[in-house]
């Protein structure tokens, strides 16, 4: 079967630029993919790379789109090279939602009722919220407890440590005794820093894991480290795609994996791999729309740790 094909980048503006070690994100951009088969059923997929966490750039996915003709088979989509990781989950989640629709008019509206849609079908899901850097965290986090949110998550490892940790201990102090909060490094703590955040966090006794701590190079340290605190670890820029989670996986890794299924490459191989393997797995957001977002929480939905948020509280970080 063959389907027209279309596809239009996007641009999404963060209500407060976005601080993490890697550096400050203002804007996300992206494509929207449209595929329509021969009955005038509608998929819609999205392509949301995030290159410093090693997918393709936005570049390259531009010309992977360009290179494909206004009509492609299923062939076509399942030819694209994993270097492409993002690539491969828009093209193939297009693919795979293709949906039963009178035309062009009611695949239309799918976009617009999309969080609606996100509501009935992820009811089961709970929510961690991001947080904002910094002492902004001390009063941003009330926000997402009136909403319903009892995970939080913290980016650390961006100012001094002197400053991270005494934010730290006045947020365990207000926080409520029911939260959870889990500290995401981005890969941006010394092993020495790494050892003093998993220190605290066992005193806490509220952490629920350090978020890649160390370099993904560094993989050896953080399976020590591992061993070593009652403060779970979790890899993150360690197994950003499915070969890497893979790799890590081989070498021992049997701590939690935080996934981000937008940029993992392909949503049938990760799910074929996630159920051959137990693994403890926290889905996570690449600040992808509602396109991306729904293709990703569906996986969630069916390969999450029952007892872990998914790490999707991120709307409020747009206009």
């Amino acid at each position: 079967m063959t389907y027209r094909f279309e596809f239009n980048p996007y641009q999404r503006q963060f209500r407060h630029p976005l601080t993490t070690h890697h550096g400050i994100w203002k804007v996300r951009e992206g494509i929207i993919l449209r595929l329509v088969d021969e009955k005038g059923r509608v998929g819609w997929g999205e392509i949301a790379p995030l290159p410093w966490f090693g997918s393709e750039t936005l570049e390259q996915a531009l010309t992977v789109c360009q290179q494909f003709p206004s009509q492609i088979t299923s062939t076509d989509i399942f030819s694209i090279p994993a270097e492409f990781p993002a690539c491969q989950f828009g093209f193939e989640s297009a693919w795979d939602g293709l949906v039963t629709s009178n035309g062009e008019d009611e695949g239309e509206s799918r976009i617009e009722t999309e969080q609606i849609s996100q509501s009935l079908t992820h009811a089961s899901l709970k929510y961690s919220y991001l947080l904002p850097t910094g002492e902004a965290a001390l009063t941003s986090w009330q926000q997402g407890w009136q909403q319903g949110d009892r995970t939080f998550k913290w980016k650390i490892g961006v100012t001094s440590m002197e400053s991270e940790l005494r934010w730290f201990e006045q947020l365990v102090q207000i926080l409520p005794e029911s939260a959870q909060l889990r500290l995401d490094a981005n890969g941006g703590l010394t092993q020495h820093q790494a050892q003093q955040w998993l220190q605290v966090a066992d005193q806490a006794g509220i952490v629920e894991f350090l978020e890649q701590p160390l370099p993904p190079e560094e993989f050896a340290a953080m399976r020590a480290m591992y061993d070593q605190y009652r403060t779970a670890i979790a890899l993150d820029e360690s197994v950003a795609t499915l070969n890497q989670l893979k790799t890590c996986y081989q070498q021992g890794w049997r701590g939690i994996f935080v996934i981000k299924a937008a940029i993992a490459g392909s949503p049938t191989q990760l799910r074929q791999f996630c159920q051959a393997h137990d693994i403890d797995v926290v889905f996570s957001s690449v600040f992808e729309s509602a396109i991306a977002r729904q293709a990703v929480l569906n996986l969630a939905v069916e390969l999450s740790h029952p007892h872990r948020a998914v790490g999707f509280g991120v709307n409020h970080w747009f206009v």
